[in-house]
This record gives structure tokens, C-alpha cells and sequence, in this order.
């Protein structure tokens, strides 16, 4: 059974009508929207793609529903949606109805869009689209209507339903690769996204990027978990496939849903909370001119403000590790800077670890809470959980190469003869797939190989002073009579 509040469906129409979610007053901020949801991926570790997986996706999402939140109105959820990996086959088929050739897999990427209700700011937020685009280097191929049913939908939700367009984005030639296109793909994002915050349009409050990618789409929205399938119908067409799909319903506690802050979000999907989130906020935009990147280079200043006001937490996370794979750290790299394990005064863990950790402590604070987070690029999908343990995270692998992550067991049916293993994510362990080698990457191997990677704690011996080492100063204060007075 789902849980409802906002039990006055009048007031919650009202507050649902308005164009984003309302300004801070009283005892409500913005800044303190949390979560606490269901969360869960499955994918098949030799990186098959196939319907399959997205229809498992669909499922988990499904049995994960008593962990949403609805309102007065049954029809209205707090969110929900899956990641999953382009399917090429099917926009290739979509896009050639539509006149849009499409060049190779890697070399264009997809824009995912909840554009305003008005057709004015519509228009022109398609508009600076496709300039920011063309003035990155990039080519614009064409758009689609992204087909949808808003048939289930509750009044509600209906009232602040955006327009979903997809936009289909040609690889320039100053992207060398994949990677680079990648790159820049997040700057054009961020570009638009903070030139619309500050256009002064009247519904820019409207306009949203679920993702921007040359390899993951993204399908959410404010949905019950059933409602998912039924909404995007592209999700039932047999040529939609991937190898991963990460899934997620919300429960947005209390405080306010909407359509952009159903999960997944660009690269993670979260259940839990970040209590640190105000100050991680703060150190992210203090560092700001300390930050350089070989990769991003001068792109780099185009990504400010990284992070907007008034998104909920797992948000400003998403943005944070958004920046730093852009800048060269692979996912697991990242993941242990964001939400690093107890290593202080761990007399069990290993000197080169601890030695990792205790350099990056100097370069980001830990995004601290009881959270299970669930992350993808695309390439690779794992999850993580926060040192003390405080969310559930349990695994299934079997034997066909499935491997199956959620906040609870029983969310996917799997004969017991084929299960190989069933397991949990312990306090600070990481769990990945790599889906490009086709195997599993356990946590100490994966921080074996990072630890090991440089000699951190030489690093720390030239860098660090400690306080206690200091020569100690026979020196006392005096009073000065005539300064005092």
C-alpha cells in the first residue's frame, strides 16, 4: 500500500498548478527536498542488449510501488522512470519515418526534453537549443514528438504535464570520440539549462533535461511506478533494447513532487539522504576557480552555476558526479571521493586505502547520509552504499549473465537453480558491472586498482603538515595597559 499525504486535494491542486514547485515560505525551503524511495537496476553483464532487460526494468519498477508516495488523488505519484542505454535500432526506424537520418551509434546523441506548456517559451527554448548547440560545434538532425498517454494521469498531474520532445544531436568533428561528444554534449546542457533559469520566460519553471546523451535515454516522470509504460509507449516497442535499465520510484519526503525531480536522474538513481547536501553545495562553488580539467579545458567555465538552487539532494549529487567524470574520473573513482568509506581510525583497512582517502578528504567532503545509490554511464552500472549501512541494497546474479540490484528481494522472480549468487551491499561497499569487459568488478578489486593506482601517501608526506609536528613557541601574550584601555 502506498502512503498518502497532502491529504487536501484542492490545496495540492493548487500548489501542483503553479509553474515549479513553491518559493521558500514558512517552514518550507526548496533546498530541503529529499528522498526515500525504492531503487533498483538490471542488466546483463556481457552487455546483450535485448527487450528483456527493459521489460524487467518495467517490472522491478512495478513491484517497487509501496515504496512511492501518492496524494488525496490515487492517480497523482511523487515519480518515477528508467534509465536505459540509446536504443539505436529504434530511433534508426523512428527518425527515417520522420525524415532524420541518423549517423552511426556513438556519433549523435539523443536530448530527452519536458519543454513549457506555452508554445511561445516552447518555441524559444527550442530555439536556443538548437543555437547553443550549432555554436558548440555540434549538428542538429532533427526532432520528435515523443509519443504519450496521459489518459491514466491524475488531474493534478495533468495540470503541470510538460510537452516531452526528443531533439537528435549530430557529432561535430571537435569531438575526437564518444567520450569527447559526451563531454560535450553535458556542456550544451548546461549552457541552455542556465540561460532558460535566467531568461525570465513565465513557464521556464516548466523546462527540464531528463538526459542528454550519446548513450543512456532516460524515461521518467511524475508517475506511479504502473503508469511508466503506459505514459512513454516507446517503452512496449520490441526494438527498444539495452543492456541496462536503472529504474527508481520516489517518495519525496515531506515535500513537493514534480516532473523534473522524479528519479533516475542523468547518471544515478538514489534512495536516502544527504544531509551534508547545503554545506557539499557550498565547498562545490567555493572551489570553483581551483578547478581545472585537461579534458573539459575551457569548457570547464561554461558549466557554472553546476548547480541549481532549489533542486532536491539526490539532484545536486547527480550534478556533482556529472562534473567529475567529465574531468577524467572514472565512475568508481568518483563514487569513492562522493561517498568514501569509514577509513578514519579503521585499524582493518589496508595503508594504501586509507591513504586514497585521506588524500581525497582534502580535495571533497563526503555527500554524508544514509544512502543506497545506484549509478550508470552507460558503459558500466553498479551501486554504492553510505559507510554506516542505513539503506538496503540486495543482489542476485544467475547463471544466464543477469544481474539483478534493489532495495528488496522478490522484485524479480528467478528460478532458485539458476541463482549463482544472492547477496547485500555491506556499509561503504561498491558493486559494478562493467558491461564493455563483460564481468563483475567485486569492491576490493576495484579499490585495490584505484589505491594502487598512485602513491597517494607520499603524496600526503610532501603536502601535509600536522599541527602537532610544529615547534612549540615560548612565547606568551602581555598585556599592554594602555592598548587594553
Amino acid at each position: 500500500m502506498c502512503v498518502v499525504h497532502f491529504g487536501n486535494i484542492f490545496e495540492r491542486n493548487k500548489l501542483l498548478s503553479r509553474q515549479t514547485r513553491p518559493s521558500k515560505q514558512g517552514l518550507y525551503d526548496p533546498a530541503h527536498e529529499h528522498d526515500a524511495c525504492g531503487v533498483g537496476f538490471v542488466a546483463n553483464i556481457k552487455g546483450i542488449k535485448s527487450h528483456t532487460i527493459v521489460r524487467q526494468g518495467l517490472t522491478i519498477l512495478e513491484n517497487l510501488e509501496h515504496r512511492g508516495a501518492v496524494g488525496a488523488d490515487p492517480l497523482a505519484g511523487d515519480g518515477a522512470g528508467l534509465l536505459l542505454q540509446i536504443p539505436d535500432q529504434f530511433f534508426r526506424a523512428v527518425c527515417a519515418t520522420d525524415g532524420i537520418t541518423l549517423p552511426a551509434a556513438g556519433a549523435y546523441g539523443v536530448g530527452m526534453l519536458f519543454l513549457p506548456q506555452s508554445q511561445t517559451d516552447r518555441q524559444a527554448c527550442e530555439l536556443l537549443i538548437e543555437s547553443t548547440v550549432e555554436e558548440e560545434g555540434q549538428a542538429v538532425l532533427g526532432w520528435r514528438d515523443v509519443p504519450t498517454d496521459n489518459s491514466g494521469l491524475g488531474e493534478s498531474v495533468k495540470a503541470v504535464e510538460p510537452v516531452v520532445r526528443q531533439i537528435f544531436i549530430g557529432c561535430g568533428d571537435n569531438c575526437a570520440d564518444t567520450d569527447a561528444f559526451e563531454r560535450k554534449l553535458f556542456v550544451i546542457r548546461k549552457l541552455v539549462e542556465n540561460a532558460v533559469a535566467t531568461s525570465g520566460m513565465e513557464e521556464s519553471g516548466q523546462f527540464y533535461i531528463p538526459s542528454f546523451s550519446a548513450r543512456t535515454i532516460n524515461y521518467k516522470g511524475m508517475l506511479l511506478s504502473n503508469q511508466v509504460d503506459a505514459y512513454f509507449s516507446d517503452l512496449n516497442d520490441e526494438r527498444v533494447t539495452s543492456a541496462l535499465a536503472l529504474v527508481h520510484q520516489r517518495f519525496s519526503t515531506n515535500t513537493f513532487p514534480s516532473w523534473d525531480l522524479a528519479h533516475p536522474f542523468r547518471m544515478i538513481a538514489h534512495n536516502g539522504e544527504i544531509n551534508t547536501v547545503r554545506g557539499n553545495i557550498n565547498w562545490m562553488a567555493a572551489r570553483r576557480h581551483a578547478m581545472a580539467s585537461n579534458l573539459l579545458g575551457d569548457d570547464l567555465e561554461k558549466l557554472w552555476p553546476l548547480i541549481a538552487e532549489g533542486q532536491s539532494d539526490s539532484a545536486c549529487f547527480d550534478n556533482a558526479l556529472e562534473l567529475l567524470v567529465a574531468g577524467g574520473y572514472s565512475m568508481a573513482h568518483a563514487m569513492m571521493m562522493l561517498i568514501p568509506e569509514a577509513w578514519a581510525g579503521n585499524p582493518l583497512m589496508d595503508e594504501k586505502r586509507r591513504a586514497f582517502y585521506e588524500y581525497h578528504a582534502a580535495l571533497m567532503e563526503p555527500w554524508d547520509g544514509p544512502a543506497a545509490v545506484a549509478f550508470t554511464d552507460g558503459k558500466q552500472i553498479g551501486a554504492t552504499l553510505d559507510r554506516n549501512g542505513l539503506r538496503p541494497a540486495r543482489y542476485v546474479i544467475t547463471e544466464d549473465d543477469t544481474v539483478m540490484m534493489a532495495s528488496e528481494m522478490g522484485v524479480l522472480e528467478f528460478a532458485n537453480e539458476k541463482i549463482i549468487k544472492k547477496w547485500r551491499l555491506q556499509p561503504g561497499k561498491m558493486f559494478m558491472i562493467d558491461l564493455e569487459q563483460g564481468r563483475i568488478i567485486d569492491d576490493a578489486e576495484l579499490k585495490e586498482a584505484l589505491a594502487s593506482s598512485h602513491d597517494y601517501q607520499a603524496w600526503l608526506d610532501k603536502t601535509q603538515i600536522h599541527l602537532k609536528t610544529l615547534p612549540r613557541g615560548d612565547m606568551q601574550a602581555g598585556f599592554d595597559a594602555d592598548t587594553l584601555l
